[in-house]
This record gives structure tokens, C-alpha cells and sequence, in this order.
């Protein structure tokens, strides 16, 4: 993703490389990245008044069904307004760019369900408050090609092993390239447990842009698996018998300048970190609605399986929803962050982010106490135990989860009563869309949208 600062630089910039289309990209509330697109010789017209977009797009659930309920439908417009800083040439999209909007109403006010403008309020509340946040999401995904209606993986090899490597190899190395084409510096490599299960891992960067960059992650990985004729997902249980995909979420909290890292203490987190740390975990019953709001995700957030299935917290505890993970030699202050593991890829991760950052400031506020942190896996626990240390098991699925979130007054004021309830509304009918039907039916789904 390389910064341009004008609408100018833009469309010097699509006539330089020959960009025939360009894509204003958006992630609606179940995390379906849509958008229209406009030919370059309109874009400086479009760059300056967006494009416009029906209200009711928002209100559709996964499966494209409106849910009329919310009061939205066939009438009520708002624009896509691009971000410069997010302009992209695709580079596994044959002369087509992309730029990520956001939803404004049309006197040009950001529009009240536009989950870009609930992350902005939250940077913008910590700025008032001296701090800001350094983000990235860990997307774990699985590779592999269809053969007469049946997925073959592209490896079967052991967790982190060569082989796995060797067999991914070509299509990570596109992978890698592609996002290196895009601004986006990879981090780490290594296949995962699962078939043709790996993970790629990027950088962090300020909380905004951590965000875009999950959205054109996922945009790559499609792109390419489609470019070579492959198919990669992202869906939290896409095969029943397979380990999970996680997008684990790092956070770190700075002060304004983003000079010192507020969570770093010599003996491994600081006090503000612990107030931190006791805000999310004290919010995760609901917060998990807005990082695992799929049906699907609760196939994965089972006890004993490192996905995480309690509300508690752990110095590289694998287990815990809330892990502190070790920090690199030499580079203590720096590489002190905090994980969110109950975080998959049907999230939309702007509002993910904001219920993160949203849930941490509080227990700095309230002055919170964490409970002590686990160090085993609390699935091993006793029920006085888990009780003792305030552990109690995460939401079970998609519909208990949002009824926390309904009950979380911090977070539906976050979300603003009409997202809110939209949302409510769009989760919901997916939880009755597969409720009832074939685990099959849903895990279909779940791969073929993520």
C-alpha cells in the first residue's frame, strides 16, 4: 500500500501504470469486502464526489438477504469516499487498482454505520486521552485446488515443517510478492497444523492502517490462489475435521508520539498494561460478537484446541483469549504487545480493532484489577477454580455472543445505537440462515465468502 497525499498524485499515478479500473473497496457488517469501480478517465470526478451506494447494501447478511427489519431497503443513498492513503495497483488484477472508502452521508458526514468511522472515533478518543495503538492481524489460512467436487489440500505436512514449505512454496512466494508490490512487509512464514493450512504474518502499523492492510491481505490471497488456479480460505472451521483459521490480533499502546510503549515494564507488563489487559477480558463475553461474529467461528473456539474458549488472560499461554506473548532480545520495549486470540477472519477488522481498543481503555479508566493469569489450560481447571479467577467460558455460538454484546453497554455505545441494532439484525438472520442446516451447508458457505 504506498501513501499518495493528493486525488492528484491518484490519477498521475493510475495514468502512469495504465490503470484501466478502479475499485472503491469497502467491508460490510459480516465482513464481505464489496465496492464498485470506476474507469480512470472518470476517476478524478469520482475521487473528489465517491460513488454512490444504496443504505441498504449494509443491511444484507452474508447470503444476500436484506434484512428489513432494520428500516433500511431500496431507498436511502450514501457515497464511498476513497482514502488517498489507501490507494493500491492490484497486482494480481491486470491493470485495476483499488482504494478503500469510506461511508459518508451526503452532506458529507461520515454515515453512522460506517465501521471505518467507529475505529476513527476510537483512535481519536485515545488521542484526547495521550495514547495511540499499534496493530497487526495474524490471518491463518488453508491452500489448495478442487478435484471432481473434492478439495485436495496442497500439502498434508506436520506443523511447521520444511516439507510444508517446499510444497507452498511457488504459491507463497507470489503471495509474498504481491503484498510486497502493495507496501505490505511480510513478518514471518510457516505452515500451520491443518492441510494446507499456513500462516503469513505482517508487520504492525498504526491502528487505521493495520486495518486496510487486513482488507488487502485477504484481497491478495484470493486474488492470487485465483491467478494460479487454487483456492485459498480464510473461513475459521472450513473443513470440520481440520484445525481452525485464527486472525490473532496484536495490539500495543503508545503514547501520542508513539515514542514509548505504554505497555512495557521490566518485569513484562506495565501497570497501565494490566488495566489494559483487564478491560478486554472483562468485556470478551460480548467483544467476541465483533471478532468472531460468524456462525462458523464457534466451530473453533473450543476448549483445549489453542484457539482459546475462556475469558482469562496468560504469559504465552496458547490457550488464553488474552496471551502476552515474549518479547524479542534486545528489542524489549519495542516488541511488548498484547495478543487477542478469539479473533478470526470473518471479522470486519475495523470494528474488531475498535472493540479491542474500546474494552482496553475502559478497564484503564475504571481501574481495573485483571485476575491472576493462567498457566495452564484452564479447560484443566476445576469449576471453584475457573470461578476463583474470574474464568468463565466464552460465548458457545454466533446468537450468545451478540446477546452479551447487546448486554455490553460500552460496547453498543461504541457502535452507536443504529449500527448496533443493524448489526444485531444482519448477525442474527446468518445465526437462523444456518442454524437449522447441514454443518456441511454452513462450512460451504463460510469458504466460498472468506
Amino acid at each position: 500500500m504506498i501513501q499518495v497525499r493528493t486525488l492528484d498524485d491518484i490519477v498521475m499515478e493510475a495514468q502512469r501504470q495504465s490503470i484501466n479500473l478502479v475499485r472503491f473497496i469497502y467491508a460490510d457488517l459480516s465482513s464481505i469486502i464489496r465496492g464498485k469501480a470506476t474507469r480512470s478517465l472518470r476517476l478524478k470526478d469520482r475521487l473528489e464526489s465517491g460513488i454512490g451506494l444504496v443504505k441498504g447494501t449494509l443491511a444484507m447478511n452474508m447470503l444476500d438477504q436484506l434484512q428489513t427489519d432494520t428500516g433500511f431497503g431500496a431507498s436511502g443513498e450514501i457515497r464511498l469516499i476513497p482514502d488517498p492513503d489507501t490507494w493500491t495497483v492490484l497486482p494480481y488484477a491486470e491493470r485495476q487498482a483499488a482504494v478503500i472508502c469510506d461511508l459518508m452521508e451526503l452532506d458529507r458526514t461520515p454515515w453512522e454505520l460506517c465501521p471505518r468511522n467507529v475505529l476513527k472515533k476510537q483512535i481519536a478518543r485515545a488521542r484526547d486521552l495521550g495514547f495511540s495503538f499499534q496493530a497487526s492481524f495474524e490471518p491463518e489460512f488453508t491452500i489448495g485446488t478442487t478435484v471432481d467436487g473434492t478439495f485436495q489440500p496442497l500439502d498434508r505436512s506436520l506443523c511447521f515443517s520444511t516439507e510444508g514449505m517446499n510444497k507452498a512454496s511457488r504459491f507463497i512466494n507470489n503471495f509474498i510478492d504481491a503484498l510486497a508490490k502493495q507496501g505490505i512487509e511480510v513478518e514471518q512464514y510457516y505452515p500451520e497444523l491443518g492441510h494446507g493450512q499456513h500462516e503469513v504474518s505482517i508487520s504492525h502499523m498504526p491502528a487505521l492502517k493495520a486495518c486496510d492492510r487486513q482488507i488487502f491481505y485477504r484481497e491478495t490471497l484470493k486474488g492470487i490462489a485465483l491467478e494460479m488456479g487454487m483456492e485459498a480460505f480464510l473461513a475459521p472451521k472450513p473443513f470440520e475435521k481440520q484445525p481452525g483459521n485464527g486472525c490473532h490480533l496484536h495490539i500495543s499502546a503508545w503514547d501520542a508520539y508513539g515514542e514509548r510503549n505504554l505497555l512495557f515494564a521490566e518485569s513484562g507488563l506495565s501497570p497501565f498494561g494490566m488495566k489494559f489487559v483487564a478491560g478486554i477480558v472483562e468485556h470478551l463475553p460480548g467483544l467476541v460478537a465483533l471478532t468472531a461474529p460468524s456462525v462458523n467461528s464457534y466451530r473453533r473456539l473450543q476448549p483445549s484446541s489453542w484457539a482459546s474458549a475462556y475469558t482469562c488472560w496468560g504469559f504465552e499461554n496458547r490457550e488464553a483469549a488474552v496471551r502476552i506473548p515474549s518479547v524479542y532480545w534486545g528489542q524489549e520495549m519495542a516488541t511488548t504487545n498484547i495478543e487477542v486470540k478469539c479473533v478470526d477472519s470473518t471479522a470486519n477488522p475495523y470494528l474488531a480493532l475498535a472493540g479491542v481498543i474500546a474494552a482496553g481503555l475502559d478497564g484503564v479508566e475504571r481501574n481495573l484489577t485483571a485476575p491472576e493469569p493462567i498457566t495452564c489450560d484452564p479447560a484443566s481447571l476445576s469449576d471453584d477454580e475457573r470461578e476463583a479467577n474470574r474464568c468463565h467460558r466464552l460465548p458457545s455460538s454466533l446468537m450468545d455472543a451478540l446477546m452479551e454484546l447487546e448486554e455490553d453497554k460500552l460496547l453498543s455505545s461504541m457502535l452507536g445505537s443504529r449500527l448496533a441494532d443493524t448489526y444485531c439484525a444482519v448477525k442474527t438472520s446468518e445465526c437462523g440462515a444456518f442454524g437449522g442446516a447441514n454443518p456441511e451447508f454452513e462450512m460451504t458457505h463460510h469458504r466460498n465468502r472468506y
